[in-house]
């Protein structure tokens, strides 16, 4: 058990939900463990990245397996060329399936849509994966966010492409934020909170902390402060204690691992 959030088990299977969203009906969601899944070796077991090496064979099993335990269609699934920005795609039905069945032929950090039965998924290991879900409006978004999209504010950008589009009220949305890298965890140079103060102001000095010659960033705060900034009313706002670099067998870590890893996802779908 997490702040607000639940660790379900299907089998080997483990992987969290958001219990605000879980009350709040009409929507499937989870973000991903290690367990429960194929692959082998440095993938084992649950890898859902398919670009890190793994068989692609082990990969689709995989999805298969977390798609059955979610009510997803695999064949359906929306994944994202993820790039570090801040471009928020509308998703339709045209793209359904530009994840597994076909190539995707964009590139976003963030996904909306209020299609039904159209999975979104974005992918982390130390980024902050945060999940957006309006039961009025009935619309839905997923969010990857390192430190270069939150200085974009990509979390942000979302919420209100959800309303330009969607009509979804900030104080409406329910938000999860994921398991990340937590701030005792992620230390950087300097230019990081540089940019970050650059970009978001003073308001965010509370989760920067300095560390001799380095900082210790608190990314996933920050996120839920500018969705806070954003409108969500607070009590919204789930935000996991789990950290990835700190629980490396349960989590992948691109940080601990050197970049030689799998990785988790994020899945939501409106029902």
């Amino acid at each position: 058990m997490t702040d607000g959030m639940t660790r379900n088990t299907a089998g080997a299977l483990e992987y969290l939900t958001a219990d605000g969203m879980v009350a709040a009906g009409g929507v499937s969601h989870g973000f991903t463990t290690r367990s429960g899944g194929v692959s082998r070796g440095i993938y084992q077991s649950l890898n859902l990245g398919i670009h890190r090496g793994d068989s692609p064979d082990a990969v689709g099993r995989n999805f298969e397996l977390i798609c059955s335990v979610l009510g997803m269609d695999p064949r359906r699934l929306v994944f994202s060329k993820q790039v570090h920005e801040d471009t928020v795609r509308l998703v339709t039905e045209e793209d359904a399936g530009k994840g597994l069945s076909r190539p995707t032929d964009y590139t976003a950090d963030a996904l909306i849509t209020r299609e039904r039965n159209l999975p979104l998924v974005i992918f982390s290991a130390d980024c902050v994966p945060i999940l957006l879900y309006d039961p009025v409006s009935r619309s839905i978004g997923a969010v990857h966010s390192g430190w270069r999209g939150t200085a974009l504010g990509i979390v942000s950008r979302a919420i209100k492409a959800m309303g330009s589009e969607f009509g979804a009220r900030p104080e409406d949305i329910l938000a999860a934020v994921g398991p990340a890298i937590c701030g005792d965890c992620y230390e950087t140079d300097g230019d990081v909170p540089e940019a970050l103060r650059a970009s978001l102001g003073g308001t965010i000095e509370p989760f920067l902390r300095p560390a001799g010659d380095k900082w210790h960033v608190d990314l996933k705060g920050i996120n839920a402060h500018l969705m806070r900034l954003a409108g969500i009313t607070p009590e919204h706002i789930t935000l996991s204690e789990e950290c990835t670099a700190c629980s490396p067998q349960r989590y992948w870590s691109h940080r601990v691992t050197r970049g030689q890893r799998g990785s988790q996802a994020a899945f939501i779908q409106l029902l």
